[in-house]
């Protein structure tokens, strides 16, 4: 079990509990272990021909904890896009309900389809409970994150009731037919993902990663201030949170580093810039960088506010030395001291970056 956290979850990450963490983690394991024995005596498993149906059932509501052991190995992913994961996480259980829906039609296939159903569930349920926490935390002003907490349990609980008062009475109506379900049900899904779109595309989310980084720097290069999260939120590609951002300097964060640059040219390429904890590699169709095990998200704004520069050298031929990153070195550490001040002031969080599952480098 040590193993396992170690390897997945903490051994990058120096702030992590690890023994607290996984002290919690095994007396959770061990109350969970008795309900389960619990529920495989009460549905009927024993050692006799009957326990084909038991297992049967075992098997499709088993498929629910499959889909969030496999979830919970992309936490990394949601603290760096929580947004986009919010959205996916109600897709999946809107799709896993439809599949539950239509299942009675392909009774033949039942145990499979209600099974997929289940899985995908189960990844929503982890997604959906991941995102919350980064999600609450942008609006957390002066440590009320339990109360804010608390309020929107309350507003969901309120509004999950006024959901089941309509949803019996569609049951009752148009929805008694399975004609009914097929017409009504899309319908409902996509209104549902609609509002939840729109609920995450009004969140002003305050930490860095790749895709907020590069708005950030985009902004200040093209109008000479630095945005809000407030400002950004509109702004933000919830589909493709990955997409490059020519005017920050096109840069991709954390490809492997093999196949950034050659085990012969790591030492030139580090000592470029000796003192920082980021790698720059110029491509002819964007910027690698990869940043130290150890780097903050003011080490991420440093080596983009170098690419940034970069690429506006040599786009605009002002080209006064024989490798544009080091003017462009220049230029950010002019600028940075105060970008950070303002940055900071504007509610950003600088302290760590939130770069997912990206690759990085140790010395």
């Amino acid at each position: 079990m040590r193993d396992i956290y170690d390897i997945h979850n903490f051994v990058h990450c120096s702030t992590s509990p690890v023994q607290h963490y996984l002290y919690y983690q095994l007396r959770d394991i061990s109350q969970c272990l008795t309900p389960f024995q619990s529920l495989l005596f009460a549905a009927g498993l024993r050692p006799t021909p009957a326990q084909a149906t038991a297992v049967s059932w075992i098997l499709k509501d088993g498929m629910q904890h499959v889909g969030k052991l496999i979830c919970s190995n992309l936490g990394a992913r949601m603290d760096s896009e929580p947004k986009c994961w919010r959205i996916l996480a109600d897709v999946l259980y809107d799709l896993g309900t439809g599949l539950e829906v239509i299942s009675p039609l392909c009774p033949h296939l039942f145990l499979e389809m209600a099974g997929l159903g289940n899985f995908a569930k189960g990844m929503a349920v982890v997604a959906a409970r991941a995102t919350r926490l980064p999600i609450y935390s942008s609006f957390a002003k002066e440590g009320n994150l339990s109360d804010l907490f608390a309020k929107g349990e309350a507003i969901s609980t309120l509004f999950n009731v006024l959901g089941i008062g309509a949803g019996i009475q569609l049951a009752s109506t148009v929805c008694s037919s399975m004609q009914g379900k097929l017409v009504v049900g899309p319908l409902l899904s996509l209104f549902h993902i609609y509002c939840v779109t729109e609920e995450m595309r009004a969140t002003p989310v305050n930490t860095l990663n790749p895709q907020r980084t590069a708005m950030i720097v985009a902004d200040f290069l093209k109008r000479g201030r630095i945005p809000s999260p407030a400002d950004l939120r509109y702004q933000e590609d919830l589909l493709f949170p990955g997409r490059l951002i020519e005017e920050a300097g096109s840069v991709k964060v954390g490809r492997p580093l093999h196949n950034v640059v050659k085990p012969s040219q790591l030492h030139q390429v580090k000592e470029k810039f000796p003192e920082e904890k980021f790698i720059l590699n110029r491509g002819t169709k964007w910027t690698d960088m990869i940043l130290e095990r150890n780097a903050t998200g003011e080490d991420a704004l440093k080596g983009w506010l170098v690419a940034a520069y970069a690429a506006e050298i040599e786009k605009t031929l002002l080209k006064t030395s024989s490798d544009p990153l080091e003017e462009a070195y220049e230029r950010m550490v002019n600028v940075f001291s105060p970008f950070l001040s303002e940055l900071q002031a504007k509610g950003w969080h600088t302290d760590r970056f939130l770069d997912g599952t990206g690759c990085r480098f140790a010395l």
